[in-house]
Order: C-alpha cells, then sequence, then structure tokens
C-alpha cells in the first residue's frame, strides 16, 4: 500500500512538472508567434514599400517623357520642367531602394543595371533636344532615330522595373501567406496550448479523486486482509513477531499468544516475558540463539519447546529477517509456526520405517529360504525321478506318464524359483550406478544365451553403444531377457533375427516420452521377425505372472518381462512393446541422460 501511495505523490509530481512545463511552453510559443507575426508584417510592409518606389520611378521617367513630347510639339519651356527635375526625384528612389534592399547583392545587380538604362534615357532625352533646336541644322532622319532609340530604351526600362515588381510581389504573396499562417496560427496554438494545460490540471484533479476512492478501498481491503490474515494464522498454526532494532521494542500477533497457551495481547510483548513459557530444557539454548539474534539482527531456523498453563508442551519453530523501513529503521520480522503435528507425524514415520526394514529383513530371510531350503527339495525330487526313470521299464505305463509329469512339474518349479530371485534381486534398494561399457553387457548377454543362439541359429544385429551410466548387472539381466523372450517366441516359418539399435532422442519429439522427466534419453530398440502378439496386450506383458501362450505351448513363468519394466524402472526410465500377429514385436527401452 505505501509502495502504491508513493507511486501515486510521483505521479502527482510528475504532472506538476509537465503542468509547469507547458506553461514556460506556452510563454515561450506564444512570444516566438508573435515576434514572428510582427516580422511578417515587416516584410510586408518592407515589399510594399520597394514596389512603391520602383512604381515611383517609373512614373517619373513616364512624367519626362510627357514634358519632352510636349515641349517637341509646343516649344514651350514649361514642359520641360518634369523632364529637369526626374533625375534628382530618380536619384532619391534609387538611395531608398538601396537602402531596402542593402542585403539582397541579386537586387543591388538589378538596381544598377535599372540605373545604368536609365541614364541612357535621359541621355536620349538630351540628344533629342539638341536635336530640335530651330537655330541649328536640322537632320529630321538623326531625330527620327534618336526618337526611335528612345522609345526602345523606354520599353527596355519598362519591362525592366516591371520585372523587378513582378519578382518583388511573388515575394509579398510569400509573405503574405506567412502573415495569414502566423496571424491564424498563433490563436490556434495559444488556444491548444492552453487547452492542453487546463487537460492536465483536470487530469490531475481526476486522479487526485480516482486515489482517494482507492485510498479508501484499500483501507477497507486492510481490514479485511488484517482479518484474513488472523484466520490465516489460526488455520496454519503460526503467528507474526516484530523486532524495532532502534528501540529494542516487540509486537506480537494475535495468534502468537495463543500459541503460547495465552488470550491475545494478554501480557506485554517482551523477551523476558516470553521465556516464560520456554520448556525448562531448551531455555539456555533459546536464550544463547536469542542472543545471537540480536547480535547479527537476523535469526536463522530455531526450534525449542512451550509449555501452556494447563502442561501441554508445544513444539515451535521460528525464523527471523532483517528489513530497512522507509524512515530508514531496522526491524527484524520473524515467523513462529507450531510444528507439534509434524513432530509426530515425523516420529509415525520413523517408526513405519523401522517396520519396513523389519520386512525388508524378513523378505531376504525368504529369499535366502527360496534360494537354498526350496531348492534342496526339488533336487531330491529330481534325483529319485531320475532313479525312477532308469527303472522305466519295470513301471506301467500309468507310472510312466506321472513320472513325467511330475518331472516336468518340478523343473517348472525350478525355473519358477529362480525367476522370483531375479526379480527379488532387480528390486533390491543397494543399486550403484557405473559408466558401464553396454557393448560389453550386450556381448555378455549373449554369452549367458549362447546354447540356445547356437541351436535356433539366431542372428542378431546390434548398433554400436556410446558408455552409460547404469546398473551394470541389470542392464545384462535386461538383454538376457529381452532377447531370450524374442528366442521364445520364435517364428516355425524362419530363421530368428533380432535387431538392435541406438539414438539419443529428445523427450519433446518422441511421443512415447509424454511423462518424461529429463529432457534427453537413450533409445535402445530391440526388433524381433518372430510370432508377434496383439498390441492390446502392450501393458499387459509387462505384469508379473502375465501369460498370453499356454505353458504347455511356449514354457516360462511370466516374470521376465515384469523383471524388465522393474529394471527400467530403477533406472528412471521407460519400456514400451509394440506387436503384430505372425510378423515380430518390438521392445524399446529408455534411458534418461542425467
Amino acid at each position: 500500500m505505501i509502495k502504491k501511495l508513493n507511486n501515486n505523490i510521483n505521479f502527482f509530481k510528475t504532472l506538476l512538472y509537465i503542468s509547469a512545463f507547458f506553461i514556460l511552453l506556452l510563454g515561450a510559443l506564444s512570444y516566438r508567434s508573435v515576434s514572428d507575426l510582427t516580422k511578417s508584417g515587416e516584410l510586408v510592409t518592407h515589399t510594399y514599400r520597394i514596389n512603391v518606389e520602383l512604381e515611383q520611378i517609373l512614373s517619373y521617367l513616364k512624367d519626362a517623357e510627357t514634358g519632352h513630347r510636349g515641349f517637341l510639339v509646343t516649344k514651350d519651356s514649361v514642359f520641360l520642367e518634369p523632364y529637369l527635375n526626374s533625375r534628382e526625384r530618380i536619384n532619391n528612389n534609387f538611395a531608398e531602394l538601396k537602402s531596402l534592399t542593402s542585403d539582397n547583392p541579386t537586387y543591388q545587380s538589378n538596381l544598377k543595371n535599372l540605373n545604368s538604362l536609365i541614364n541612357n534615357r535621359l541621355e536620349t532625352f538630351k540628344t533629342t533636344l539638341e536635336y530640335e533646336n530651330p537655330e541649328d541644322y536640322f537632320d529630321s532622319v538623326k531625330f527620327s532615330n534618336e526618337l526611335k532609340k528612345g522609345q526602345k530604351e523606354m520599353d527596355t526600362i519598362r519591362n525592366h522595373i516591371n520585372n523587378m515588381i513582378y519578382l518583388e510581389n511573388q515575394l509579398l504573396e510569400k509573405r503574405k501567406l506567412d502573415y495569414q499562417s502566423n496571424l491564424v496560427a498563433t490563436p490556434l496554438l495559444l488556444f491548444t496550448l492552453l487547452l492542453l494545460t487546463l487537460a492536465i490540471m483536470f487530469l490531475a484533479y481526476l486522479k487526485i479523486s480516482k486515489n482517494m476512492k482507492k485510498l479508501n478501498e484499500a483501507n477497507e481491503s486492510l481490514e479485511l486482509f488484517k482479518e484474513s490474515a488472523n484466520q490465516s494464522e489460526i488455520v496454519s498454526k503460526h503467528g507474526n513477531w516484530t523486532w524495532h532494532v532502534d528501540g529494542n521494542t516487540f509486537n506480537y500477533s494475535d495468534n502468537l499468544y495463543r500459541l503460547l497457551g495465552e488470550q491475545p495481547q494478554s501480557f506485554e510483548p517482551t523477551l523476558e516475558n516470553f521465556k516464560q513459557f520456554v520448556h525448562p530444557e531448551d531455555v539456555e539454548q533459546f536464550a544463547h540463539q536469542i542472543e545471537q539474534m540480536m547480535k547479527n539482527v537476523d535469526l536463522p531456523y530455531i526450534y525449542y519447546r512451550v509449555i501452556h498453563k494447563n502442561g501441554t508442551i508445544k513444539h515451535l519453530k521460528a525464523y527471523g529477517k532483517s528489513i530497512v523501513n522507509d524512515d530508514n529503521e531496522l526491524i527484524l520480522i520473524g515467523t513462529t509456526a507450531d510444528i507439534t503435528d509434524e513432530i509426530t507425524s515425523y516420529k509415525a514415520l520413523e517408526e513405519r520405517n523401522t517396520e519396513l526394514e523389519r520386512s525388508n529383513k524378513e523378505l531376504s530371510s525368504f529369499n535366502h529360504v527360496a534360494s537354498h531350503d526350496l531348492q534342496e527339495p526339488l533336487r531330491k525330487i529330481q534325483t529319485f525321478l531320475s532313479r525312477l526313470e532308469e527303472e522305466e521299464d519295470k513301471l506301467s505305463e500309468r507310472g510312466v506318464k506321472y513320472i513325467d509329469r511330475i518331472q516336468n512339474a518340478a523343473t517348472r518349479m525350478r525355473v519358477l524359483i529362480d525367476d522370483l530371485l531375479q526379480f527379488s534381486r532387480s528390486n533390491k534398494a543397494d543399486k550403484v550406478f557405473e559408466d558401464s561399457n553396454i557393448n560389453l553387457l550386450l556381448e555378455a548377454a549373449k554369452q549367458d544365451l549362447a546354447e540356445v543362439i547356437s541351436e535356433e541359429n539366431v542372428v542378431i544385429k546390434a548398433d554400436t553403444f556410446p558408455t552409460i551410466r547404469v546398473i551394470p548387472f541389470q542392464i545384462q539381466q535386461l538383454f538376457v531377457n529381452i532377447i531370450g523372450n524374442a528366442i521364445k517366441y520364435k517364428s516355425k516359418d524362419r530363421i530368428p533375427k533380432i535387431s538392435i539399435t541406438h539414438q539419443i532422442v529428445d523427450a519433446s519429439e518422441d511421443e512415447n516420452l509424454n511423462k518424461a522427466k529429463k529432457p534427453f534419453y537413450h533409445k535402445i530398440m530391440f526388433k524381433d521377425n518372430g510370432i508377434g502378439f496383439d498390441n492390446q496386450y502392450a501393458e499387459q506383458i509387462f505384469t508379473l505372472f502375465s501369460r498370453l501362450h499356454n505353458k504347455e505351448e511356449y514354457s516360462g513363468t511370466g516374470i521376465g518381462l515384469s523383471i524388465c519394466k522393474k529394471i527400467t524402472d530403477n533406472h528412471k526410465g521407460f519400456i514400451k512393446a509394440l506387436g503384430t500377429p505372425g510378423k515380430g514385436a518390438t521392445f524399446i527401452v529408455y534411458l534418461p541422460i542425467d
């Protein structure tokens, strides 16, 4: 809650800074807009003045030309007054234009050309006046040529001035547009910034109003949370406490009092008062641990007992961790839990473990009996049966038949005992994992089955295996059982062939490893061309004593594949079976890569 409040304060500060920034920006843009507007007005006036001066020059020339013509027609010198005054007036205009365009080299060059043209025109005026003097010799041809020359010069001047006025008018139009733009944009910009500033201030108001509402809701939530925490402490049997290091004061939650068998806030929360409830045998150790807590401002897990006033003994566990609050105060926050039920359950678990160890010893004794005491009578039975078989000619046909059945039953019993011993060994807890050469283990398994492999002409093809961390004798037993199973259920129509392949697979990409706990596995696949089986029995064949075929047709106890399943479980791996009746079976073993 405090963190959220700090975030809100920071938010308001940010809004304040933004508002101040926009107000300053508003002032700066206002000043700039007014300056731009003033400058645009000055530029428009400047352009108008240039055009007026140019038009004035042209007007003076026209007046001079009109007066010149009037004088030629009337011979009245009054008409020469505009001509006589034109030079001075034009010079004044030129001086003003040079001042107005002093920062424009192009315009200065144009003025220079214009001045040269005007000088030529005025010189032509002077020449025609000389030709017209009646006291002199009058040459009408030269006079006519001078008039034509003057007319051309006047046209050139007029065109030059018109071009200059045209260029200035273009500039004037642009400056008018800029002026209009500034005239329109300035109030709009100022109004927009004003609205934006007001919007930010309104947003701040809404935020404050919203936060006040949230603050009220948060206070209500805190009350509910406090009550919920109290109930949670009661249900979970724990209490909270805080130690303010600087002031050396403690605060206890209500349920911490209840853990001591007292009513909430029934005594002052001090260490001396708390120690009165600690079991006498634990007081010394408890005092030492508290001393360390005050020294290191830290409390690792400690365990002690307390005694209620009614004599009930409770086991408690406490833990503390130091923090520094916003006021830079060092505080140790702690939790104390009632673990009496855990202690009771642990003792009960120890008793069950002791009983389990006793059961394991009894099972070991049974294995010893099965491997020695049970096999000894079987050996005697088979010995006496062999003696009876030697005197088979003295027995009746029924007697021979009975002896045969007894011999088969005794053989099956021996195989069953041997398989049970193998299954029992695969259940043993003393599983020593070693980095093993799997190729050697496979060869050892083939040696164990050498006789039957030779008799059935079995063809076995196997990949080269890497070193794998396994329980060596169990993996060898796995190979023996799977290869032996493939030979036992061979097809009568073809030579048994067994293919053994290896690869490393990604668990996420193999559909058989959807429950895998490791990312990568060794995948060892055994594929034969035997009689196969229906896939609906793919899980059943790994069940202890489970058989899919009649014992008269195929020998066995139904334990071999159960042993394989147990071995893969011991390695935290998986085994899968796939079958096609009449074509063969495939057994896939997955061993995890650590």
